[in-house]
């Protein structure tokens, strides 16, 4: 099961467009509230209601962690102490972790991202703690994806959709959205 976390003024497209593409490719995905509300408000008043809640999560069937970025939240996200012991879990199980935009500081502040190659919306690279950041839209480094921003949440979501299944798999998706003529 691929989770995706929303919290209080996250980033609407940064959520909405990696689950998209991911049901599209025919992967478990399921969104998770950290706030103990199934209704959760984006940073641009969308409403989205979570699948399901955070105490009804089974961290055991995770094979991803998604952060979406988003003003407040990522911080909302960051203080979410449940949450970071999730991901601490999925870090020393070597599984695979995704964050996006203001998102990728909460690994950063957990001090899990030291030597990775990542990318954040710019202005966040000083939260990214021992970091290599590159700028690029997406960056793939061991067990992380990181995207840059809103514009890069389609690739980001394709990037996680190829660790899955390949490029080979993804492909068609990508031409059948017509996203890879934007790529041209």
């Amino acid at each position: 099961m691929i989770y995706v976390f929303l919290a209080t003024g996250f980033e609407e497209i940064e959520a909405l467009s990696p689950i998209d593409i991911l049901r599209r490719a025919g992967l478990p995905v399921q969104t998770v509230s950290v706030t103990g509300e199934r209704l959760v408000y984006g940073s641009h008043q969308i409403g989205v209601e979570a699948d399901i809640l955070f105490d009804e999560m089974d961290l055991a069937l995770a094979d991803m962690l998604i952060l979406p970025g988003g003003m407040p939240g990522s911080a909302h996200l960051d203080a979410c102490q449940p949450l970071r012991e999730a991901i601490r879990r999925q870090y020393e199980a070597g599984k695979p972790l995704a964050a996006i935009c203001a998102a990728p500081k909460v690994y950063g502040h957990m001090g899990i991202l030291r030597g990775v190659r990542v990318t954040c919306y710019p202005g966040c690279e000083d939260d990214l703690e021992g970091a290599f950041y590159t700028g690029n839209l997406v960056e793939v480094d061991g067990q992380f994806i990181t995207g840059k921003g809103p514009g890069a949440s389609m690739e980001f979501g394709y990037t996680i959709a190829e660790a899955f299944l390949g490029e080979d798999v993804i492909r068609p998706l990508r031409e059948g959205m017509v996203y890879a003529e934007l790529a041209k």
